[in-house]
């Protein structure tokens, strides 16, 4: 494949963002498996947005000839007291998210925090290294990585997050830093302090958040930024109602998708058209919405920007493109939640 090709693979939806695109072209040029991670927090049941988004984004780094590498970031779960803090629980689900990966993503390398920690000497001096170059009001502002503020009564562990989690690029060697737009904060601290050490300084890869299913609330005019708002919506774990669950059977699916926003004649802020665009067709070459002959009949769209068009001049109804989602997310999920059937481990979570 050639460069040009494998940059266009990159650069494809989800991304929204590479820092830098020149230096993602030279690295190509010269490297024939450059080294990718994507680093997650382990913290309940995989959804549309944490496995199959962040996945198909994985499966275009595997196309583009990429040693790809999903981190599960154990010990920076812990820190954020994910999982009631319960090792023996982090472990467990571990292994789900790795299993899940690797089913999604045929070809990813899965690393344990842990592990890591065990096996890579100069950790702990890169940590200290690292955060030499930083300020604790840095420290602080770079917390939304973990989805916290400084606002927040906060524990001492919780200040080595940033740290940390750019002691953990340093120790994979990484050439490709990718993460959700949640995590750009962390990244741009890495281009800034690593050259300061002399140390390598991976191209930065940020993709699309997807929305939670409800309405979205809009941040006042003088908080925070259109990243933050962005953010705020993503589709959580915490708010089940919002997302759809890789283990949701088809009924769940159908339900969730009839209560979700989608205001007629209104794509912005729309979870339903963003679904289309990021998800459906990504994986189909079109989507087809059912229709009775007396609403206009069967219709077919290859192109994202024309269904947004037409949802715009109300030419399709909500129900319809709702009905229409709901079976292509089940076709995507059903293999998934088939392989998944028989895990106890989920019945916690």
């Amino acid at each position: 494949m050639d460069v040009e090709s494998r940059i266009g693979l990159v650069l494809r939806e989800p991304t929204e963002e590479v820092v830098e695109v020149a230096q993602l072209r030279q690295l190509f040029e010269t490297n024939s498996k450059p080294r990718h991670y994507i680093g997650l927090e382990i913290s309940g049941k995989l959804h549309l947005g944490s496995l199959i988004l962040t996945g198909y984004k994985i499966n275009d780094f595997i196309k583009a000839g990429v040693n790809s590498n999903v981190f599960l970031a154990d010990w920076h779960t812990y820190i954020n007291n994910k999982l009631d803090n319960d090792w023996q629980k982090i472990i467990e689900v571990s292994k789900y998210y790795g299993e899940a990966f690797k089913f999604f993503c045929p070809g990813v390398n899965i690393i344990l925090g842990s592990s890591l920690y065990d096996t890579y000497d100069d950790y702990w001096k890169n940590f200290m290294i690292f955060s030499k170059h930083m300020t604790l009001s840095r420290t602080l502002r770079a917390l939304t990585i973990m989805g916290r503020s400084e606002k927040e009564k906060l524990d001492f562990s919780q200040l080595m997050y940033p740290s940390m989690q750019s002691a953990d690029i340093k120790a994979l060697d990484l050439d490709i830093v990718h993460a959700g737009m949640d995590q750009r904060k962390i990244h741009m601290l890495v281009r800034e302090i690593f050259p300061k050490l002399g140390w390598k300084v991976p191209v930065s890869v940020h993709h699309h958040l997807l929305p939670g299913l409800n309405e979205p609330t809009k941040l006042a005019s003088n908080v925070g930024d259109e990243n933050d708002y962005r953010i705020s919506s993503k589709m959580s774990k915490t708010t089940p109602l919002s997302g759809i669950l890789i283990h949701d059977d088809e009924n769940t699916i159908k339900n969730k998708i009839a209560r979700a926003y989608c205001p007629i004649g209104i794509s912005e802020d729309n979870p339903i058209l963003e679904i289309i665009k990021y998800v459906i067709l990504h994986n189909f070459s079109q989507f087809q919405i059912e229709r009775q002959s007396k609403y206009g009949g069967n219709i077919v769209y290859d192109d994202f920007t024309k269904l947004e068009s037409d949802y715009n001049q109300k030419k399709i109804h909500p129900k319809d493109l709702k009905d229409s989602v709901s079976i292509y997310l089940n076709k995507i999920i059903e293999p998934i939640r088939n392989h998944f059937k028989d895990w106890t481990v989920l019945d916690d979570l």
